[in-house]
């Protein structure tokens, strides 16, 4: 099936007299006929036992979102920030480390650089631009993953995911992309050599603004027995000797990312959640297109303003990142775009507040236009050399388009410049 068609019809198959409609499973339990029924289950978990780590509901949105993205399966989280954690602790412990972009988005930045490193973990931010000799020159014996976005948040920069995964491959490790901007529908990271994908699907795939969530796909391809990943390979004492190759095959990541991490934390979203979460991807494919068409002309219309120091935005010709774009993206880039206020911080703290359809709120990747301010909202807990490096500074204004009619949009623009003359 293609994108559009996988969006309304996969993950939920009804069986003959089964509801048309994917239905909410409103049960932490599942009824057995045995006790030896369950005690296999431990063995193999090939079927529901607890909600803390697996819903039939969710279960479904699971393989939408793993078919979308061409990988072999997927586990869903509570938030997107929990997907971005789970898929670096599902392959770093204590003393490890991992290379990361350093123009991701800024909440990742700070799980990465404090939270992780609490925790006894060791992000290197490198400069995703930089040649490959600088960037093989940040591994260490210890480094076990590389991390990226498609499309960076608030910057604008898209990864040469292939650049990477080469790079990452030679090291033994794997690739994991944030593709939450770029959405299946306009990039696949695994065809371009990915292994892991992560979503914040608070964005666009929900794209109501309904509940926070995020997900993890496991591309399948990575050789876990290449001596790096024991974990994977030798039994796991914590579940009686379960080796995640041997029971999981291809899918061994996201098997001992549920078996092992959701077991113990228990970040898993509800079964309403989850179909709330489906009512957005049945819709994801014609949204996209309509987001990107709606940015392109605003991000056009920007391009003309004196009141305008820089508009990124990779569909732009004149955008630095416009090549990369063209091979990742094709489709189209989005409906955020990136924009630097003449005047620096006061000026765009002005426009802020004269904007009177776009929404001022910590959100983006919505139905209905929104704003923000990152060097004062999101990004407020980075250092001045934290922003340079995240590509943002004092006078950068996030705006995403939402799927009003891109004249109205504009014209709120408009009035909002004028006032800031």
């Amino acid at each position: 099936m293609r994108d559009e068609t996988k969006c309304v019809r996969s993950g939920y198959k009804p069986k003959n007299g089964e509801p048309g409609v994917m239905p909410i499973v409103q049960s932490t339990t599942y009824v057995f006929d045995t006790a030896e029924e369950i005690g296999d289950l431990f063995n193999f978990p090939n079927a529901h036992m607890y909600s803390r780590f697996s819903n039939p509901t969710v279960d479904c949105v699971e393989k939408k979102i793993a078919d979308l993205e061409g990988g072999v399966a997927a586990m869903c989280t509570s938030s997107g920030q929990m997907a971005s954690m789970m898929s670096i602790l599902n392959l770093c412990s204590a003393g490890d480390s991992f290379i990361a972009a350093s123009a991701i988005y800024g909440g990742t930045v700070n799980l990465f650089a404090v939270t992780l490193q609490k925790l006894g973990i060791e992000c290197i931010f490198i400069d995703q631009d930089a040649d490959e000799a600088e960037i093989n020159a940040k591994f260490k014996p210890n480094t076990k993953a590389v991390f990226g976005e498609t499309l960076a948040n608030p910057a604008l920069s898209v990864f040469d995911i292939e650049k990477f995964a080469k790079i990452a491959h030679a090291h033994g490790v794997p690739l994991i992309i944030d593709n939450t901007f770029a959405t299946p529908i306009l990039c696949k990271p695994f065809d371009f050599g990915a292994d892991i994908v992560v979503h914040s699907t608070t964005k666009y795939m929900d794209g109501h603004a309904l509940q926070g969530g995020g997900v993890i796909v496991d591309g399948g391809r990575f050789d876990w027995n290449n001596g790096r990943f024991p974990e994977f390979t030798e039994p796991d004492e914590s579940y009686h000797g379960f080796v995640y190759t041997e029971k999981f095959g291809p899918a061994a990541y996201i098997g001992k990312a549920r078996m092992q991490l959701m077991r113990d934390y228990g970040a898993y979203p509800s079964a309403n959640s989850a179909f709330l979460l489906n009512l957005g991807l049945e819709t994801l494919a014609v949204r996209m297109e309509r987001y990107c068409q709606n940015a392109m002309k605003v991000a056009e219309y920007l391009s003309t303003r004196d009141e305008i120091e820089t508009v990124r935005y990779p569909g732009l010709k004149t955008d630095r990142y416009h090549g990369l774009a063209q091979k990742y993206l094709p489709a189209g880039c989005s409906g955020v775009i990136s924009f630097d206020v003449r005047g620096g911080r006061d000026k765009a703290a002005k426009l802020m507040n004269a904007f009177r359809l776009a929404c001022r709120e910590v959100h983006v990747a919505d139905i209905r236009t929104c704003v923000l301010h990152p060097a004062s909202m999101t990004h407020r807990q980075l250092t001045d050399e934290q922003l340079v490096a995240a590509g943002i500074n004092a006078g950068m204004v996030r705006f995403s388009c939402g799927l009003e009619n891109v004249d109205d949009i504009i014209e709120d623009i408009d009035q909002a410049l004028e006032k800031i003359k």
